[in-house]
């Protein structure tokens, strides 16, 4: 296939869909940077890799020549690594703060306090965090609730479910318990002042500043001066999953936040196209103006409208790797939103792994590094 076969919408079948799982077949050391740079478009940067260089050392050294090389991982915690341009990068985070603004509008003004509850984007290289960098832009007050490097070895161990990953939860527990501490005392002083907030990132953890609160008797009305943009990932302990239904129904009870300001927020590491809930009926709306997605069955073809199948999608602002990709991920596709009929398609309210895809994503990392320390539950 070259550029010329394509000239309208009906020609985007024929481009090849590579699996998002071809992005995890990288080697280790100076293999990886050569791995990287086979699948980056442009031209890479020379770095020096040295012999005990692990792949946050390799990463940071692309990085600081100028690309934006982020990762996410799954359950089995081999990670998922895209090279990023500057270009595509900030296009990136153009794109999710423009998705939330628009549909929490009008909720969103600069003089606003804001929590977020990932890691700090400044000290990972984990995407879903890097990404939120924009946060800090869109209002004048961040705090983060992970406040520290997290590096891919951490992560790689706390994603196993063995004695290593285990003894690396219980050794961040009191700093855990502290976080959630420091954001019951930020949500008393937003209310005493009468501040307009807002949480961006993983449920889990305000699920568990919830329980606490719940647990204490201690409730809040923020009302329509509070919003909260959660990232996916429901599983609460290995065992229990919560519904977005309930959360919502939670964060109003406790918070006094309305569902309308209550929104999720379904994206890849492997694409750039940011799917938001609306606040009428909570459907994630794609942004067809450079995304175009669609739903694939087990042969490789698209399904009819509305029936299940994989996602797949075309991103046009991919403009450093390629941007041609079917995940793992289950979906139902429509055409138009039944409830608030905006021209844009939509999937069903949550998204979920296809079966025999091992879960994955930034907000099922930290659970995995956070949530036993937290809830007391398995991770």
């Amino acid at each position: 296939i070259k550029p010329d076969d394509i000239r309208s919408v009906k020609d985007f079948n024929k481009i090849p869909l590579i699996p998002d799982k071809f992005f995890k077949t990288y080697p280790s050391g100076k293999e990886f940077a050569m791995w990287l740079a086979t699948v980056y478009t442009g031209e890479l940067p020379n770095i020096v890799v040295k012999r005990n260089d692990d792949y946050d050392d390799i990463i940071n050294k692309f990085n600081e020549a100028g690309l934006v090389i982020s990762y996410s991982s799954g359950t089995s915690g081999r990670h998922t690594f895209i090279p990023r341009d500057k270009r595509t990068f900030y296009d990136s985070e153009y794109a999710i703060a423009k998705a939330v603004v628009t549909m929490v509008y009008p909720f969103w003004e600069y003089d606003c306090y804001g929590y977020l509850l990932m890691p700090n984007p400044f000290k990972t290289n984990i995407f879903a965090g890097k990404v939120c960098s924009v946060y800090f832009d869109a209002i004048k007050d961040v705090k983060v609730a992970l406040d520290r490097e997290i590096k891919a070895d951490l992560i790689q161990a706390a994603m196993k479910n063995n004695l290593k990953g285990r003894i690396i939860r219980y050794a961040m527990q009191r700093e855990n318990k502290k976080m959630i501490d420091k954001i019951i005392n930020w949500l008393r002083e937003n209310r005493k002042n009468k501040n307009k907030i807002s949480f961006i990132g993983a449920p889990f953890i305000l699920y568990f500043v919830m329980e606490e609160l719940e647990k204490n008797g201690e409730t809040f009305d923020f009302g329509e001066n509070g919003a909260v943009v959660t990232g996916g990932g429901w599983k609460i302990f290995e065992n229990q999953r919560i519904s977005v239904e309930e959360f919502r129904r939670k964060v109003e009870k406790i918070l006094g936040i309305p569902p309308e300001n209550c929104l999720d927020l379904y994206g890849m590491v492997e694409g750039n196209g940011w799917m938001v809930h609306c606040p009428e009926g909570h459907y994630l709306h794609v942004p067809s103006s450079y995304y175009h997605a669609m739903v694939i069955d087990e042969d490789g073809e698209e399904v009819a409208e509305g029936e299940k199948g994989r996602f797949a999608f075309l991103d046009g602002l991919a403009k450093s790797y390629p941007g041609f990709i079917i995940s793992g991920d289950e979906v139902r596709m429509y055409e138009e939103c039944p409830t608030c009929h905006r021209s844009t398609p939509v999937l069903e309210p949550e998204v979920k792994r296809a079966r025999g895809d091992e879960m994955r994503g930034c907000a099922e990392e930290m659970r995995r590094v956070l949530a036993m320390d937290l809830g007391g539950g398995n991770a």
